[in-house]
Order: structure tokens, then C-alpha cells, then sequence
């Protein structure tokens, strides 16, 4: 055993755990290489793509439910108009440092009345007004105690919670700035039974 490791290579030789100052060199040098990957590409895409989100609370039942695991496109925005029906986080008006989810209803420039039974939205393509066909919400849905009427700025979105009945939305805080807006619901990834591209996502119809 001895003259075994007289013939290897100080910088290879490795006893009672301790390994040479090469191998320790090689060690720190890979670490800092992944260190470097995560901070130029993981940590962007992290901050500027894609972000994960946990459901938490009832305001989206029944197409979100408490632990769902959700991945936000957080670029799509930054080329193309939020649409409505697309399910966003964005940051709650009212205390920046919560995230809320809900969908979008009302677009900029838009009026938004919400009945005890439906959502009239007014615009230029309406003058008079369209119903919204909303066939995600559940049959027993209750949408407001009385009539209110909303109009939004060019930079303003009107957004709701799929649980009408137990959702704190723009129909008690008022309008939700597109600078709040983080992005769309891309990806669910738990529950695996329910794993898909655009959660939630139905245009949303109207009827005259």
C-alpha cells in the first residue's frame, strides 16, 4: 500500500477523507460556475419571464383552488395587451407587498356596471352596452348586492374573482392600475390532475 502511493501524483493522492488543494481548487471553480449560471440565467428569467405562485384562498373557485402551483408569464405584457377572460396576479392596490389573482373584466377606457345578476360593459364598439357570457362561473353565482357602475382610466383594469360571493376585487376597491399588473396564469402545474397551458383561460363572450 505504501509504495502504491509513492507512485501517484501528490496532487491525486486522497486518504482518511481529505482530499488534495488541486481537487479543492477544481471544487470552488464549479462552484463558482454555478453560481454564475443561476445569477445570468436562472435569475432573470426568474425576475423578468416566469415566476411560481401558490393559490391560496376561495376567491377563484372553482377553476383555482388553495394550493394550486401556477407559473406567470410575466413577458407577454410587455408586447401585447392583457386581454379579457385571462386570468393575472398582480399586486393588491391597496398594499403592494400582497399578490392577488383574478380576471380581467374591464379594459381601459371601458364602463363596467355589475347587477345582482350580470356585467353590462360599455365601449366604443358598445355604446349601448353587451352582457358577459361567463359560463366559468358556477350556476349559483351571485355577482353583487346591488348595481355599480365603474369607469376606468387608459391604464386602468377592471378584474374579479371567479367566486363572486367571497372575493375581495375591483368591485370594493376600485380599478387595478396596469403598473400592478405581474402577468397571466401560463402554466398549472399541481395538482398533476388538473396540469395545463392557461388555466383557467376562456375568452370571454358577450350577448347583445
Amino acid at each position: 500500500f505504501e509504495n502504491y502511493n509513492a507512485n501517484m501524483n501528490e496532487n491525486e493522492f486522497v486518504t482518511d477523507g481529505k482530499v488534495s488543494q488541486d481537487s479543492s481548487h477544481e471544487f470552488l471553480r464549479e462552484l463558482l460556475r454555478t453560481v454564475l449560471v443561476v445569477l445570468l440565467i436562472v435569475l432573470p428569467i426568474r425576475l423578468f419571464v416566469a415566476q411560481p405562485f401558490i393559490v391560496s384562498g376561495a376567491s377563484m373557485t372553482p377553476n383555482f383552488s388553495t394550493g394550486d402551483y401556477l407559473i406567470i408569464d410575466q413577458i407577454s405584457y410587455q408586447f401585447e395587451e392583457p386581454q379579457r377572460g385571462e386570468v393575472v396576479v398582480f399586486r393588491y392596490p391597496q398594499d403592494p407587498s400582497k399578490f392577488f389573482i383574478k380576471r380581467i373584466i374591464g379594459l381601459p377606457g371601458e364602463t363596467v356596471q355589475v347587477t345582482p345578476t350580470e356585467v353590462i360593459v360599455f365601449n366604443n364598439e358598445h355604446p349601448d352596452g353587451f352582457t358577459l357570457s361567463e359560463p366559468y362561473l358556477s350556476p349559483d353565482n351571485s355577482y353583487s348586492t346591488k348595481v355599480t357602475t365603474f369607469d376606468l382610466d387608459t391604464k386602468e383594469y377592471f378584474v374579479l374573482g371567479d367566486n363572486r360571493s367571497s372575493s375581495s376585487d375591483s368591485r370594493f376597491w376600485g380599478a387595478l392600475p396596469e403598473e400592478n399588473l405581474i402577468g397571466k396564469a401560463y402554466v398549472r402545474l399541481l395538482p398533476t390532475r388538473k396540469a395545463g397551458l392557461y388555466p383557467g383561460y376562456e375568452a370571454v363572450r358577450t350577448t347583445q
